[in-house]
């Protein structure tokens, strides 16, 4: 991988780690972390190697949003939304394999969506959720009022897009915005655990899934069912099924080759 100036890149057994990298900013993205981040996802995509994306940040936060302070903007707000955030996160969704975001601190206003449009989210005890754009006068971005509804329903993601309030970590568990509470000792060890795993899944599965769920979250029941009638066609025809179904015969252990 290339060396990056906002981003700390490393990518090894198929695990690529991206870390945002202005800890004396609290990782605030500025356009400079915005072009790095798309960059990186377009090499994930384009990847034979890449098999799972592990997004987490350096220091005591994952990100407190966009830098305010950067000075990098034309004035147009609606600018830096289209050419920026909304690819992130069409293309975050887009990705060939599974997404699993480390929250170690606050995640705040683009940060918070960044860290929730993952596949797994896994948060610090210490960590926080906060939608903080109604503070400064603006609405929601980065996907924020696509995500929140459909993680933990209209009133709740409404409420905290209003408010402004915090949400810890746990009550962000216990609403059902993110996947698991790890003591902050811990973090690192169960993020390392869950990205091996992933790696060393069935890749083109987890890809037909990722799509599935966020096609059946917009379409009717009918279309749903003929859409996963076509991904099992598709994963029926996987070398990963054909090795699950020798490993599942010969009593052993599934090795998946992503393909």
């Amino acid at each position: 991988m290339k060396a990056y100036q906002d981003i700390f890149v490393q990518e090894r057994a198929g695990i690529v780690n991206l870390t945002l990298n202005r800890p004396d900013a609290l990782n605030a993205m500025r356009t400079r972390t915005l072009e790095e981040v798309l960059d990186v996802l377009d090499h994930v995509r384009d990847s034979t190697s890449a098999r799972v994306l592990v997004i987490t940040g350096a220091g005591r936060a994952f990100s407190s949003g966009a830098d305010l302070a950067a000075g990098d903007g034309n004035g147009d707000l609606g600018y830096k939304v289209e050419h920026y955030y909304n690819p992130i996160l069409e293309k975050l969704m887009a990705l060939p394999v599974p997404v699993l975001t480390v929250v170690n601190g606050p995640a705040v206003g683009a940060g918070c969506a960044l860290a929730l449009a993952a596949d797994i989210v896994l948060a610090s005890t210490g960590a926080y959720f906060l939608q903080a754009f109604i503070n400064i006068g603006l609405v929601p971005d980065a996907g924020s009022t696509w995500l929140l509804p459909r993680l933990m329903g209209r009133a709740r993601a409404q409420a905290m897009m209003m408010l402004g309030d915090r949400i810890s970590a746990q009550q962000a568990e216990a609403w059902g915005m993110i996947y698991e509470v790890v003591d902050d000792s811990s973090l690192s060890d169960r993020a390392e655990a869950l990205a091996q795993r992933l790696a060393n899944g069935p890749t083109k599965a987890y890809a037909l899934i990722r799509q599935g769920v966020r096609y059946a979250l917009d379409h009717s029941l009918t279309e749903a069912l003929a859409a996963e009638s076509r991904s099992q066609r598709l994963a029926g025809a996987s070398e990963d099924f054909a090795e699950g179904v020798a490993a599942f015969k010969e009593k052993r252990r599934a090795i998946f080759k992503g393909r």
